[in-house]
């Protein structure tokens, strides 16, 4: 029986007592090798951790074998590799200490043997031996995709001209005839007519008829003409001033950016109907998301003598979401995950120590978890010095992000405060770039069972997780229920597991709330919301202010002028706003969108203007056929 999982299967490999491997085409026709662990040995004890931690050890080790995917949680836990790799299931069940035995391919058929030997010369035949046998042919191939990557059916509401293609080659050179050698030779054409004419003896010298006398010429007539064309060419150029003139009034706005803007995080157009106060909801939000990936490295000492259980450091990371507070780059986000506790971080590091040691042989993996907690009390997660905190690097990133990503894009970024679990779960984060699209927090929100609000986060649907494509997800919620002694409450849907310190808004994209783990449920999805004014009162104990600067509110009034139908004054406010911010992608996406439908920026040429230049038009086309009249009129005698 094939097991579940989101890849095609094609035949087994190979077995073991406690699993299966398995050849499998994953959804873009790459081909993979999955190894999973029999349902029926995961619910043993310490099968599962054992069969994670030694996919992780083998993952990290020098030289090692990196996955494509796993999944840990599921009944019979798995994990793929590129099939490329070579037998990398074989390696993981065999580290785990167990048996594995490949399923063997079949032999080809039999080849004839030799003719037997006859007594006497041969006797030739007509024609060619023919052969009996020949190499077996395969009969079966790889397997081949049978779907394509799928494409994206939703875009911006405005057109959008292709990209071209470039055009495979070098051009091709014309081909020319062979010239035709020499100059060619003009025939001789006798006397030219620019010759001097010739003397005629016979030609009388004086002349036979007499030229008449010249016309009167009409002067005045001419000085009205030119007068009249005149004012025409100088009318028409006060027009043409007035209005080229308007086109550069300082009060118009500048150009958006020439330079290519990153790609938004969220496309409120596809998530929601067009023009809806639900995409408008999302449009004002989505701006100030950011996604967190913070790195801890550190080493593992007993605590009385600080020495060192394992030589080598161990390294942790943690990704969430988070969101911008104000233009100088402050964010809040969840606590545990920019700055866990320590304890957490000894259990995690046991946790890798002990998988290393089943790697080695030197521990059974039913024995993991009794390992941990036997060292949790007399162990410490240090830095590289005994009394040092774990080194840590965080980096901040909005838009379309990026996993494992540490330039470019990646904003540095440092831990300003955090509360416990029992306060709140939340850090205050300051990243090193100002001029960040702000979100605006709903003080006076009141927050009862059944209220509709909107969720945000960042998350991916990417396997390979070292440099996963992260973006912004977001679902309509409900308040489910409310906890009157902690001030949290409780949401009907989850948007993935890193959209921990991701935001719920209501109807005017204000925060109202900021999303974490529900330790209280089973699953520890992130459907638990932290109000507020936990975050205002973290934000009041650091000294630091919370509210829209300028381009947040150039923006939002873009945004009016847009949902109002005013395409003109919404296309010249995106304009700004994406000067003024050029991290707000989605001013730069709106700006074009408004132009698509229409909007240019309203022009202030005076009143006068257009009466002159056609005034001056029809003056120049009067004088033009007047002067025409004149010169067909016959000649006074």
């Amino acid at each position: 029986m094939q097991p579940d999982g989101p890849y095609r299967y094609t035949h087994l490999l190979g077995g073991s007592p406690v699993g299966k491997a398995w050849a499998a085409i994953d959804g873009q026709g790459r081909f993979v090798t999955v190894a999973v662990l029999d349902a029926a040995v995961a619910a043993s004890p310490g099968w599962r951790e054992a069969f994670a931690g030694i996919v992780n050890h083998l993952a990290q080790a020098p030289g090692g074998l990196p996955f494509t995917y796993a999944d840990f949680s599921a009944a019979a836990p798995w994990v793929a590799y590129p099939a490329e790799t070579g037998p990398a299931a074989e390696k993981l069940f065999r580290a785990l200490g167990v048996d594995y035995q490949p399923v063997p391919t079949p032999a080809p058929p039999p080849v004839s043997g030799p003719p037997a030997p006859v007594s006497g010369a041969p006797h030739p035949t007509s024609g060619p031996p023919r052969a009996v046998s020949g190499a077996p042919h395969p009969t079966s191939g790889p397997p081949l995709p049978t779907s394509g990557a799928p494409h994206s059916v939703s875009g911006p509401p405005r057109p959008v001209s292709a990209a071209s293609q470039p055009v495979s080659g070098l051009p091709r050179q014309p081909i020319y005839a062979d010239p035709v050698s020499g100059a060619p030779i003009s025939p001789g054409l006798g006397p030219s007519l620019d010759d001097p004419p010739q003397h005629d003896p016979f030609t009388a010298p004086a002349r036979r008829i007499q030229p008449s006398a010249p016309p009167k010429r009409q002067t005045g007539l001419w000085v009205a003409v030119a007068a009249l064309l005149l004012a025409a060419v100088a009318g028409g150029g006060a027009g043409v001033w007035a209005i080229s003139a308007s086109g550069s009034d300082p009060s118009t706005p500048a150009p958006a950016p020439t330079a290519t803007p990153p790609a938004p995080g969220l496309k409120p157009w596809a998530e929601a109907t067009p023009r809806s106060a639900e995409e408008r909801t999302l449009a004002t939000a989505a701006p100030s998301m950011v996604f967190l990936e913070a790195v801890l490295t550190g080493f593992i000492r007993n605590r009385q003598d600080n020495a060192l259980l394992h030589p080598e450091p161990f390294t942790f990371s943690r990704r969430c979401t988070g969101v911008v507070v104000n233009n100088d780059g402050h964010v809040l986000t969840n606590g545990q995950c920019v700055q866990p506790a320590p304890d957490i971080l000894l259990e995690h590091a046991l946790g890798s120590l002990a998988d290393t040691r089943v790697a080695d042989g030197e521990l059974k993996a039913a024995e993991v978890s009794g390992f941990v907690r036997a060292r949790l009390a007399s162990s410490v997660f240090t830095g590289p010095e005994a009394g040092t905190p774990p080194a840590a690097t965080l980096y901040g990133q909005l838009n379309v992000a990026k996993g494992d990503l540490k330039d470019g894009a990646a904003i540095p970024g440092t831990v300003v405060r955090a509360l416990s679990l029992d306060e709140g779960n939340l850090a205050l984060v300051k990243l090193d770039q100002a001029n960040l699209p702000a979100v605006e927090l709903n003080t006076s929100a009141t927050v009862t069972a059944g209220t509709a609000l909107h969720a945000l986060g960042y998350g991916t649907t990417d396997t390979d997780y070292r440099s996963a494509a992260y973006q912004v997800l977001t679902k309509p919620v409900q308040v489910t229920e409310l906890d009157v002694e902690s001030s949290t409450y409780r949401i009907n849907e989850d948007i993935g597991s890193s959209s921990r310190g991701g935001i719920v808004v209501d109807g005017e994209g204000r925060v109202v709330g900021m999303l974490d783990n529900d330790l209280l449920q089973p699953d520890r999805l992130n459907r638990l919301v932290v109000p507020v004014s936990r975050m205002t009162g973290l934000l009041d104990a650091a000294g630091v202010a919370h509210a829209l600067g300028e381009p947040d509110r150039i923006y939002r009034s873009a945004l009016d002028a847009y949902f109002g139908d005013d395409e003109a004054e919404a296309a010249a406010r995106f304009a700004e706003a994406a000067e003024a911010a050029p991290m707000n992608a989605l001013a730069q996406a709106y700006r074009e969108a408004s132009v698509a439908a229409g909007g240019e920026v309203p022009s202030s040429r005076p009143g006068w203007a257009v009466p002159l230049l056609v005034a001056a038009g029809v003056a120049l086309v009067g004088g033009i056929v007047v002067v025409v009249l004149l010169r067909r009129r016959p000649n006074a005698r």
